[in-house]
C-alpha cells in the first residue's frame, strides 16, 4: 500500500488486498480506516476520503488479510443495535444470534429474571435487558477471561445494576445448585461437530470451548436441557441457540426431558432458535 495517500485511495488498495481473502473485502477496509481514524464509519464516508490516511491502516490491513477477525482488531463487534467489546476470551456476536433475543422479546415477560448460560461477551443477556428496562439477569461462564468482558459491556451499556456474572461450567456436578430459578433462560451453546471444517477467522480465533462439542455438535445441549426444569420458574421459558441442521436432533432431546418446543428462524430462513416450555 503506498504510503502518503488520501482515505479514498488507501480504501480502493486495501479492498484490493483484501479481496483475496474476504468477500466483504470493501466494507473490511471500511471498518478498519474508520478504526485507525478514530471515527464512525458514516462520517469517514462522508467528511474524510480527502484527509491523509493513517499510517498504521497498512498494518491493520495486513492482519485482516491473515484472517484475524475484523471483531478482534479493532475490539468491537455490534449486536442488536449495542457496541460489545470482544477479545479471543469470546465468540464473537453474529448477526443470527439476534434471533434468540427478538425470540425472547417476544415470549418472556418484560420484568423477567434471566440466566444467560455461556454468557461471554454477555450480549444475548445484556440486548434482553436494554429493550427490557424492568429486567436483571446473570451471566454464567467457565471462563474467567469471558467474565470480565462481559461486565465491562454492563458496564460500557450502563446495565451494571441489573447484571452481574457467576463463574460455573454446566459439565461440574452442581453447577446449577445455588443459582436459583429464572423466568428466561438464553443460551448459546457449543454446537459445532468436532471434525467440522471452519473458516480460519473462527477455527484459528475464537475459543475452542466456546465452539465444539462432540461428534454430532450435541454434547452440550445433552448436559444443559435436563437441568433446565430445575432451573426454571413455573411459566418460564428457555430459547437456545441451534445450528441450522439440529433442529430435530434437540427439539427430541428436549422432549425427552418434558419440553414442549417450538422454532424461531433468521434472517436467512434457517432453523436458530429453539423456545422450551
Amino acid at each position: 500500500m503506498n504510503a502518503g495517500i488520501d482515505v479514498g485511495n488507501a480504501l480502493r488498495q486495501a479492498a484490493g488486498r483484501l479481496s483475496e481473502t474476504s468477500d466483504t473485502a470493501r466494507l473490511d477496509a471500511e471498518l478498519l480506516m474508520a478504526h485507525a481514524l478514530g471515527s464512525s464509519r458514516s462520517d469517514m464516508l462522508l467528511r474524510h476520503m480527502r484527509d491523509p490516511a493513517p499510517a498504521h491502516f497498512a498494518q491493520l490491513v495486513e492482519r485482516r488479510a491473515a484472517r484475524e477477525p475484523i471483531a478482534h482488531i479493532i475490539g468491537e463487534q455490534e449486536f442488536f443495535g449495542l457496541a460489545f467489546t470482544v477479545t479471543p476470551d469470546t465468540l464473537i456476536p453474529r448477526g443470527d444470534s439476534e434471533t434468540i433475543v427478538q425470540a425472547a422479546l417476544d415470549t418472556a415477560r418484560s420484568d423477567a429474571r434471566v440466566l444467560d448460560m455461556g454468557t461471554g461477551s454477555g450480549a444475548l443477556l445484556l440486548a434482553f435487558l436494554d429493550r427490557r428496562p424492568q429486567a436483571s439477569g446473570m451471566g454464567m461462564d467457565a471462563s474467567e477471561g469471558a467474565l470480565v468482558v462481559a461486565a465491562a459491556n454492563a458496564a460500557r451499556l450502563g446495565l451494571a445494576d441489573r447484571a452481574h456474572f457467576h463463574k460455573a461450567s454446566w459439565h461440574e456436578a452442581g453447577w446449577c445448585d445455588d443459582l436459583g430459578q429464572f423466568d428466561l433462560i438464553l443460551c448459546n451453546p457449543p454446537y459445532v461437530e468436532t471434525d467440522a471444517q471452519l473458516e480460519p477467522d473462527v477455527r484459528d480465533y475464537e475459543p475452542a470451548s466456546a465452539l465444539f462439542a462432540g461428534p454430532e455438535g450435541l454434547d452440550d445441549y445433552r448436559a444443559i436441557i435436563p437441568q433446565l426444569g430445575k432451573l426454571l420458574l413455573p411459566g418460564g421459558v428457555a430459547v437456545l441457540e441451534i445450528g441450522a441442521t439440529q433442529q430435530e436432533a434437540v427439539a427430541g432431546i428436549a422432549r425427552e426431558s418434558g419440553f414442549a418446543v417450538s422454532m424461531h428462524r433468521d434472517l436467512g430462513g434457517r432453523p436458530r432458535a429453539l423456545i422450551l416450555r
